[in-house]
């Protein structure tokens, strides 16, 4: 059940919002949106859910057209939460898993299943404006999964949250996936989209900058970044032959090399020079590819 893009386009009068714009989504993998406000993402998922209609081109899942048929295998969180204040978390979520097909006794099973693992049992009667608003989005995530969704897509679904319900998030995302589920998110957050996706797509205004597997995507940027601490000083690296970027950090400095052999030419004239602490290789991040894609940094 592959979700396909091919050559989608839409506009708003002259505004072009997403620019032929051509993906594939594999089954039962999680796949992540990175871009800035304004990039295009959540038009994407609008037009994905048959909410928008795309001005051109084509989007198929497992080779069909996505509508009313298909809306009970598909779960959808919003950017823009959109609870009822007024209803208790019990009738609303029922009510939203039945229009998915559920009956009522399976989906109270389950609604109660997610509230305990989420640890917040006593909110089944509360009315939703009782809840804090990271409280109100484990909610608006329950009811995006209650029916089980072969495909869930979730706009920034950590916005707004503490670290501690993140992980909680985090961790019911990823028990999703292992159990089948195939996941598109948008962040603006690189490191969710670089601990959790297999593949990804970075948008900038309305066109895919990168696109592919995370690994590929790492290795075709070519360069590597090194993170040294030494106690003598390290400004003098900012000229080395093949060091591209530069950055002080509190315990010595943290390179951008065009490569490998460069890291191993450093540490042969940096050895004799004094005590270093730490000496490591890394991939490039994704905020690194960013900004050299689209020339700012995300965050």
């Amino acid at each position: 059940m592959t979700l396909e893009l091919k050559n989608v386009s839409k506009k708003f009068g002259s505004f072009l919002a997403v620019d032929n714009l051509s993906l594939s989504i594999p089954e039962k993998e999680m796949f992540g949106f990175l871009g800035g406000n304004g990039a295009g993402k959540t038009t994407t998922f609008r037009m994905i859910l048959g909410i928008l209609e795309n001005s051109e081109g084509e989007i198929t899942w497992n080779n069909k057209r996505l509508d009313y048929e298909t809306s009970p295998f598909i779960g959808y969180l919003p950017e823009e939460r959109g609870l009822y204040p007024k209803l208790k978390v019990k009738d609303q979520l029922v009510y939203l898993a039945r229009l998915r097909g559920m009956d009522k006794k399976t989906a109270l099973y389950e609604l109660e299943y997610w509230l305990n693992r989420f640890k917040v049992p006593e909110y089944l009667n509360k009315k939703v404006e009782e809840l804090s608003k990271g409280n109100q989005q484990k909610i608006q995530f329950i009811s995006a999964v209650l029916h089980k969704p072969k495909l869930l897509i979730l706009d920034e679904p950590f916005s707004g949250l503490d670290p501690i319900n993140v992980e909680q998030l985090k961790s019911a995302v990823i028990d999703l996936k292992d159990t089948g589920t195939t996941i598109v998110f948008s962040s603006h957050r690189m490191e969710h989209v670089e601990e959790m996706c297999e593949h990804l797509c970075i948008m900038h205004k309305g066109k895919p900058v990168v696109h592919g597997s995370l690994k590929e995507v790492k290795r075709s940027f070519g360069k590597k970044n090194v993170l040294i601490h030494a106690d003598f000083d390290l400004a003098f690296l900012a000229d080395y032959p093949g060091v591209v970027k530069l950055k002080q950090t509190a315990e010595g400095v943290s390179l951008q090399i065009e490569g490998e052999e460069i890291a191993e030419q450093i540490l042969k004239d940096i050895v004799n020079k004094g005590f270093i602490r730490k000496f490591a290789l890394e991939e490039p991040s994704l905020n690194d590819i960013f900004i050299e894609k689209v020339g700012a940094s995300l965050e």
